[in-house]
Protein backbone atom coordinates (compact mmCIF):
# COMPACT_ATOMS: atom_id res chain seq x y z
CA UNK A 1 0.00 0.00 0.00
CA UNK A 2 1.14 3.68 -1.02
CA UNK A 3 -0.26 6.65 0.83
CA UNK A 4 0.65 9.92 -0.93
CA UNK A 5 -0.28 12.95 1.50
CA UNK A 6 0.63 16.53 1.75
CA UNK A 7 4.04 16.17 4.21
CA UNK A 8 3.85 20.26 4.65
CA UNK A 9 0.27 20.04 5.92
CA UNK A 10 0.10 19.60 9.76
CA UNK A 11 -3.34 17.95 9.35
CA UNK A 12 -2.39 15.60 7.01
CA UNK A 13 1.20 14.61 9.05
CA UNK A 14 -0.76 14.26 11.82
CA UNK A 15 -2.95 11.82 10.04
CA UNK A 16 -0.75 9.80 8.53
CA UNK A 17 1.48 9.76 12.16
CA UNK A 18 -1.77 8.64 14.23
CA UNK A 19 -2.88 6.08 11.52
CA UNK A 20 -2.30 2.36 12.30
CA UNK A 21 -3.21 0.05 9.70
CA UNK A 22 -3.88 -3.51 9.93
CA UNK A 23 -0.91 -6.02 9.80
CA UNK A 24 -0.96 -7.37 6.27
CA UNK A 25 1.95 -9.04 4.73
CA UNK A 26 2.16 -5.81 2.39
CA UNK A 27 3.90 -3.13 3.19
CA UNK A 28 2.44 0.25 3.65
CA UNK A 29 4.67 3.28 2.25
CA UNK A 30 4.11 6.64 3.31
CA UNK A 31 4.93 9.51 0.46
CA UNK A 32 4.54 13.04 1.06
CA UNK A 33 3.62 14.76 -2.08
CA UNK A 34 5.94 18.05 -2.06
CA UNK A 35 8.68 15.00 -2.39
CA UNK A 36 10.95 14.87 -5.32
CA UNK A 37 10.04 11.41 -5.84
CA UNK A 38 9.34 10.27 -9.68
CA UNK A 39 6.25 8.64 -8.64
CA UNK A 40 4.80 11.86 -7.90
CA UNK A 41 5.46 13.35 -11.10
CA UNK A 42 3.68 10.02 -12.52
CA UNK A 43 0.34 10.59 -10.55
CA UNK A 44 -0.30 14.01 -11.61
CA UNK A 45 0.60 13.41 -15.20
CA UNK A 46 -2.16 10.60 -15.01
CA UNK A 47 -4.20 13.31 -14.27
CA UNK A 48 -4.62 12.81 -10.65
CA UNK A 49 -4.64 16.33 -8.83
CA UNK A 50 -2.88 15.68 -5.32
CA UNK A 51 -4.00 19.25 -4.34
CA UNK A 52 -7.46 17.63 -4.28
CA UNK A 53 -6.66 14.89 -2.03
CA UNK A 54 -4.63 12.37 -0.92
CA UNK A 55 -4.21 8.91 -2.86
CA UNK A 56 -4.16 5.07 -1.39
CA UNK A 57 -2.76 2.66 -3.65
CA UNK A 58 -3.70 -0.82 -2.95
CA UNK A 59 -3.46 -3.59 -5.27
CA UNK A 60 -3.12 -1.49 -8.16
CA UNK A 61 -6.01 0.35 -7.45
CA UNK A 62 -5.81 3.76 -6.95
CA UNK A 63 -8.43 5.95 -4.34
CA UNK A 64 -8.25 9.15 -4.01
CA UNK A 65 -9.91 11.54 -1.91
CA UNK A 66 -13.11 10.74 0.11
CA UNK A 67 -12.62 7.15 -1.20
CA UNK A 68 -8.94 6.96 -0.19
CA UNK A 69 -10.11 7.69 3.58
CA UNK A 70 -12.50 4.96 2.82
CA UNK A 71 -10.40 2.19 1.73
CA UNK A 72 -8.20 3.30 4.83
CA UNK A 73 -10.91 3.02 7.51
CA UNK A 74 -10.93 -0.27 6.36
CA UNK A 75 -7.81 -1.04 6.61
CA UNK A 76 -7.29 0.72 10.44
CA UNK A 77 -6.51 -1.17 12.89
CA UNK A 78 -5.81 -0.83 17.41
CA UNK A 79 -7.71 0.26 20.20
CA UNK A 80 -6.61 4.02 20.37
CA UNK A 81 -9.66 6.30 19.94
CA UNK A 82 -8.66 8.19 16.80
CA UNK A 83 -8.62 4.64 14.99
CA UNK A 84 -11.63 3.94 16.33
CA UNK A 85 -13.24 7.39 15.57
CA UNK A 86 -11.26 6.86 11.69
CA UNK A 87 -13.15 3.90 11.64
CA UNK A 88 -16.33 4.51 12.99
CA UNK A 89 -17.06 7.43 10.69
CA UNK A 90 -15.17 6.93 7.75
CA UNK A 91 -15.92 3.38 7.29
CA UNK A 92 -19.46 5.03 5.69
CA UNK A 93 -18.33 5.41 2.29
CA UNK A 94 -21.77 8.07 2.30
CA UNK A 95 -20.48 10.12 5.66
CA UNK A 96 -16.77 9.93 4.06
CA UNK A 97 -17.95 11.66 0.99
CA UNK A 98 -19.60 14.39 3.23
CA UNK A 99 -16.93 15.29 5.17
CA UNK A 100 -14.09 14.87 3.24
CA UNK A 101 -14.64 18.03 1.83
CA UNK A 102 -14.73 19.91 4.82
CA UNK A 103 -11.33 18.17 5.79
CA UNK A 104 -10.14 19.62 2.50
CA UNK A 105 -11.43 23.04 3.19
CA UNK A 106 -9.72 22.98 6.78
CA UNK A 107 -6.74 22.02 5.04
CA UNK A 108 -6.38 25.02 2.46
CA UNK A 109 -7.39 27.37 4.85
CA UNK A 110 -4.46 26.37 7.35
CA UNK A 111 -1.58 26.43 4.53
CA UNK A 112 -3.28 29.97 3.39
CA UNK A 113 -2.44 30.84 6.86
CA UNK A 114 0.61 28.90 7.10
CA UNK A 115 1.67 30.79 3.82
CA UNK A 116 2.13 27.12 2.10
CA UNK A 117 2.17 27.47 -1.40
CA UNK A 118 -0.62 24.57 -2.90
CA UNK A 119 0.72 21.34 -4.35
CA UNK A 120 1.28 21.65 -8.28
CA UNK A 121 2.66 19.87 -11.00
CA UNK A 122 4.65 22.99 -11.89
CA UNK A 123 6.26 22.52 -8.77
CA UNK A 124 8.01 19.65 -9.89
CA UNK A 125 9.18 20.73 -13.28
Amino acid sequence: MLIIYDGDCPFCRAYTRLLRLQQSSASVEMLSARSDDPRIRSFWQQGHDLNAGMLVILNKQVYAGADAMHVLASCSSGSEFFNRLHRAIFSRRMLAAYLYPMLKLGRRITLFVLRVPPLSDSNLR
